[in-house]
């Protein structure tokens, strides 16, 4: 929409608000319309279609301050008079004419544009028909959640969205993660003064996996070994994400919490290809027969005497 539209259009009345209305209550009160008349809320509604352009074009303008303030003043200057065309009969005399009653006055284009541009301050503002200014505004910027599966998030994807009334499709990156946002451009609302269309802003859910995370491009997994497994050494099997177990050696002595790491089984991302990375967990088993207890207690008895705190104890005496 151009600014000389701005003559025929009362977007406080569109959006049913005084005209010393707050930021605050504009928003408001524009929120509550959208949802009302929102297409999605109405389909198939034609008339409720174009109530919703309507509402997005007055809060376009008017939650704009700069836009706001060259509408009021467009809108003062018209005194609610229709509006008018340069060289037309009834042209700017008709509109200047109408202030105080005064004497009707011949104005060139030209003459209309010196006289906006210093109402704001030397620059005439973005009307169209040659009257030149500073750019229209862009649309407004739609904001969307889509939900992955884990392996579509690692693997990516490509989507097919319905957002306001409008299906597109949408690709989206190898290793996208919980949370994250991804901006397309030029896929939000379209400008109403003729400017650059809105982007789309889609914040991904990605659904949690049983056994997978994500960390950067490497993948984390948590892999159970027994006891003798830890303390004697073992090839156990590792799962991966969408393929088959790999095998990994487990060193005689390995403690909980260490990383084995399997290079290149990852996130395969545009910066690089991350590893599966497998943290050992050494498995307490929770019961015990009598004849397992004996030689466990046997063991105890034979076995090392050193106490694994007594480095953790040391330390904590010296901080």
């Amino acid at each position: 929409m151009a600014s000389n539209d701005w003559f025929d259009k009362d977007f406080y009345a569109v959006l049913g608000v005084a005209k010393d209305v707050s930021a605050a209550d504009l928003k408001k009160q524009y929120r509550k319309l959208a949802r009302q008349y929102h297409p999605d809320s109405n389909p198939g509604d034609a008339a409720a279609e174009s109530r919703f352009k309507e509402i997005s074009e007055a809060h376009s303008v008017l939650s704009d301050p700069k836009q706001r303030q060259e509408y009021d003043a467009v809108r003062a200057m018209a005194g609610g008079r229709p509006r008018f065309a340069p060289g037309g009969s009834g042209g700017f005399e008709d509109v200047f004419g109408g202030f105080g009653g005064g004497p009707r006055v011949q104005y060139s284009q030209g003459d209309f544009e010196d006289l906006l541009g210093g109402m704001f301050g030397g620059q005439t503002p973005g009307f169209g028909g040659g009257f030149g200014g500073r750019r229209p505004a862009k649309g407004r910027d739609v904001a969307a959640r889509a939900a992955l599966d884990f392996t579509s998030a690692v693997q990516g994807d490509t989507l097919k969205l319905t957002v306001g009334g409008k299906t597109m499709t949408v690709k989206v990156p190898a290793g996208v993660h919980d949370g994250q946002k991804i901006k397309l451009a030029g896929k939000g609302d379209p400008s109403p003064s003729g400017g650059e269309p809105g982007d789309l802003i889609l914040t991904v859910q990605v659904r949690p996996h049983p056994v997978f995370t994500m960390d950067g491009l490497h993948l984390r997994v948590d892999v159970p070994v027994t006891f003798a497994e830890a303390t004697l050494g073992a090839t156990i099997e590792v799962p991966t994400l969408g393929g088959a177990p790999v095998r990994l050696k487990v060193a005689p002595g390995t403690p909980s919490g260490r990383v084995l790491r399997v290079k290149g089984r990852g996130v395969a991302g545009k910066k690089g290809t991350g590893d599966l990375l497998a943290t050992i967990q050494v498995a307490v088993p929770g019961h015990l027969t009598k004849e397992q207890v004996s030689h466990l207690e046997a063991f105890v008895q034979a076995g090392p005497t050193e106490s694994p705190r007594e480095d953790l104890l040391t330390k904590a005496k010296a901080s």
